[in-house]
């Protein structure tokens, strides 16, 4: 991949974080940048499947741990979702500016 390329991927996986910032954007902004430079550079078609993919799953995670708080072990989930949310962009990102494509941990792949 050409130093442009690794540079989207990287804001592509990066882009995730924008939904701590402001409601929603987390998930929008990875899926325009995905849909926007598939185009261009056919690279970016992995990361941003994988990106999507990882927004899907802890969405899902989200609210499998809302539905067990009761039983207090929710609790633990959302600790772990959110610390995945965090970390596994940062890892993703990295890689992706070192032309890597890192399959998240723990994801489902609903987009193939």
């Amino acid at each position: 991949m050409d130093q442009n390329t690794r540079t989207w991927a990287m804001l592509l996986h990066f882009s995730v974080f924008l939904g701590y910032i402001i409601p929603f954007a987390g998930l929008i902004a990875p899926i325009l940048i995905w849909q926007l430079k598939k185009g261009e550079m056919p690279e970016i078609d992995a990361h941003g499947k994988m990106v999507v993919n990882f927004i899907i799953s802890m969405i899902i995670y989200s609210l499998i741990s809302f539905l067990l708080i009761p039983v207090l072990i929710g609790i633990v989930g959302y600790v772990a979702v959110f610390f995945m949310g965090i970390v596994f962009p940062i890892i993703g990102g990295i890689k992706a500016h070192s032309g890597e494509l890192w399959k998240y941990p723990l994801i489902i792949s609903i987009i193939r």
